[in-house]
């Protein structure tokens, strides 16, 4: 049986993280994986430093966009090379701890679970200051994800044997959370690991312009993607912006 996890990391300009990224992927207990890089044509020499560092390591692969296409189309392009019967998703400034992959996957396989996710812990663009770790649910459906946006990309896998192949929706921002909602809208519930599994850093770009622009994007979720009317749009976005500052509290 294919017990194959792929790893899809989109990269633009993620010189000053990325190796940290890659070193805990490299550090998990559990080895059957491959890790697909798609750098969306960085400007600061992210592809000679990827190069580099996975000289050495065949289950790595490094695709480099010629132009600039987004999030969402890397993650894609990714996908689409993707072998596992396992997908997970690990962001360029993020970092797993080294049981991630194994403790996830037993939880998955212990419960016939077709989509996971779990606990993490915000840190500092440097690294070294942790903030309160994020809690989540046991579980959330379709419905309370719309309400409670609380699934962190970098804790996420899916057993694509289960749910069939997908993609992510084009769209700049909030994809991933556009996914999560096809998926959960598929009848798929999605579980959650207690233990914490990463650790999501806080880079410069998280300033209160990029929150205002994150909560229009989820409106545009709502509207655009799911087709919700403009009652039930206000509806779950209500109980959005509150999960969301109490998230930060």
């Amino acid at each position: 049986m294919n017990n194959l996890v792929s790893i899809i990391t989109p990269s633009y300009n993620s010189r000053r993280f990325i190796q940290g990224s890659i070193d805990s992927v490299l550090s998990q207990s559990y080895e059957d994986w491959e890790m697909i890089i798609v750098d969306d044509c960085s400007c600061d020499g992210s592809v000679g430093l990827i190069t580099g560092v996975i000289k050495d390591e065949p289950r790595i692969k490094l695709i480099a966009l010629q132009k600039n296409v987004g999030a969402a189309k890397a993650r894609n392009v990714a996908l689409s090379q993707a072998q596992g019967r396992y997908i997970a998703f690990l962001d360029s400034d993020d970092i797993w701890l080294p049981d991630k992959l194994e403790y996830q996957l037993r939880f998955m396989n212990k419960h016939g679970y077709a989509f996971t996710f779990g606990a993490y812990i915000p840190i500092s663009e440097d690294g070294n200051k942790e903030y309160r770790s994020i809690q989540v649910p046991e579980s959330i459906d379709y419905e309370g994800y719309l309400k409670n946006t609380i699934i962190g990309c970098l804790t996420v896998v899916i057993d694509k044997q289960k749910t069939g192949d997908f993609r992510m929706p084009d769209i700049r921002s909030s994809h991933d959370m556009a996914l999560w909602l096809d998926i959960l809208s598929r009848g798929f519930t999605a579980h959650g690991v207690q233990e914490i599994l990463g650790k999501y850093r806080l880079v410069s770009t998280s300033n209160t312009s990029k929150k205002i622009s994150a909560i229009k994007d989820v409106w545009g979720v709502y509207r655009d993607e799911r087709k919700l009317s403009l009652m039930k749009s206000f509806y779950y976005w209500a109980h959005y912006l509150y999960n969301a500052s109490m998230k930060r509290l």
